[in-house]
């Protein structure tokens, strides 16, 4: 991360661009780090957090639209390979991309702030064909969580940032548990509302 660090304290605002860019485009540059240096870097020189913010989540969104453009040209031609090898587990592909589709905003809103999931959300969403028009708005939201938080925790702490580590870590085996618990609620909840809809539709 030495690289990393170097290149933001060199280039500033440029490079902050770039390697939150790179990081949402599926690159193997971790946002724990990324994102509370970029604060820092931001706090020390000045830069106003109101600056930091979006520039940070437009870099998410153009970097995460390269990845769901990805999954959304290449992703058949992987899951058709899959099928072809494994044939019985069409049905079972259909399904997951069916339910997918459906609670598909909850989906990449929520995903945006777990760790793994949050960056490769968008190649599973682009291979659903999920609706550009649903995707973006909801990445929007979930990329502005996550950078307004980690983005804010470096600014706070400045020369401190790498505290925000040990905070993740508390995150990560706390809160997310408490994530997908509300994430499972909602879509069980959706699923029961629409089996009632569709019982008191059959009965009338």
């Amino acid at each position: 991360m030495g690289f990393i660090t170097d290149f933001i304290k060199e280039y500033g605002l440029f490079a902050i661009f770039l390697i939150i860019m790179l990081e949402y485009a599926c690159f193997p540059v971790s946002s724990e780090i990324v994102l509370p240096l970029s604060g820092a870097v931001a706090s020390i020189n000045n830069i106003h957090f109101l600056v930091i913010l979006p520039v940070s989540v437009i870099a998410g969104l153009i970097g995460t639209g390269l990845c769901y453009a990805i999954g959304w040209f290449g992703g058949a031609a992987i899951i058709n390979s899959i099928i072809r090898k494994f044939p019985k587990a069409e049905k079972s592909i259909k399904a997951s991309y069916e339910k997918f589709n459906e609670n598909g905003a909850w989906a990449v809103c929520i995903g945006r702030v777990i760790p793994l999931i949050r960056t490769y959300i968008a190649l599973v969403a682009g291979a659903a064909k999920l609706n550009p028009a649903t995707y973006f708005p909801s990445s929007f939201l979930g990329i502005t969580i996550w950078n307004t938080l980690l983005i804010g925790l470096g600014y706070s702490l400045r020369e401190n940032y790498d505290r925000v580590a040990s905070y993740y870590q508390r995150y990560k085996h706390n809160l997310i548990p408490v994530i997908f618990i509300c994430f499972v609620y909602l879509i069980l909840n959706r699923i029961l509302k629409k089996r009632k809809n569709k019982k008191i539709e059959s009965q009338t």
